[in-house]
């Protein structure tokens, strides 16, 4: 049977739920974890943020193992999910309504597949302003918010794949390898300014994170229901 050593230190990877946030799984594992070992003071916090209109692979760290959060986060990371072609909203996603739409007829899978091989490479990309970097000591989502004119800089990326696995306009499917740090949104925002259209992002999901796959990750509530079948070890009742 499968057994933990929280303290010592455990890296849990995680199928993160679509609309749940990074913090909410965080939440959930150490309210379950600090219940089953019956004591509050256990570190637990997560390696690498997922919005939470995105899923997929979640890395959560515990004890000793959140020294390692750093160099879990650095690992190359692989994504699939889904733009939108003809269209465009604030945050390059679905959070915000369209704003704007674009012409789609010129667009052919030619085009498509010329532009994604675009992408490949080292570059500089600014980040979407309805996201958690922050600016001046704040997040950039709060100044978005509030419609204050806010300037992002441009940061370096490395896309080493970018694969389009399906076509069905104004839909594009994709697969995508990058570095840290990289935001799918705003290659769904570039994507769309290549084909002289524009682009959103409407599905997206995390498969892989370094050497950690997807195909190893827990559902939450499995994961859970895992913690309730094992022995309980010996209470603590620190506080």
């Amino acid at each position: 049977m499968r057994s933990f050593d929280f303290d010592a230190g455990e890296v849990l990877l995680f199928d993160k739920p679509y609309g749940w946030s990074s913090f909410d799984v965080v939440n959930k594992v150490r309210y379950q974890i600090r219940n089953y070992l019956g004591k509050r003071n256990i570190k637990v916090g997560h390696a690498g943020t997922l919005d939470p209109l995105a899923s997929g692979l979640l890395m959560i760290c515990t004890g000793k193992a959140t020294k390692r959060i750093e160099d879990l986060q650095a690992g190359e990371k692989e994504y699939t999910g889904t733009f939108v072609l003809g269209a465009s909203t604030a945050s390059f996603d679905l959070e915000k309504p369209i704003d704007k739409h674009f012409p789609t007829d010129h667009i052919t899978p030619e085009l498509i597949l010329q532009a994604a091989s675009t992408f490949i490479g080292d570059q500089m990309q600014v980040p979407p302003v309805f996201s958690a970097i922050k600016i001046e000591g704040r997040r950039a989502y709060k100044f978005a918010r509030q419609q204050e004119d806010v300037e992002i800089k441009a940061r370096p990326i490395t896309i080493t794949e970018f694969e389009v696995t399906s076509i069905s306009l104004p839909e594009v499917n994709f697969r995508i390898v990058c570095s840290k740090g990289t935001y799918i949104r705003s290659i769904a925002r570039d994507f769309g300014e290549r084909l002289d259209s524009g682009a959103y992002m409407s599905a997206l999901r995390r498969t892989r994170s370094g050497n950690h796959s997807i195909e190893d990750a827990h559902e939450v509530e499995a994961f859970v229901e895992l913690l309730k079948s094992l022995p309980r070890p010996e209470q603590n009742t620190q506080v």
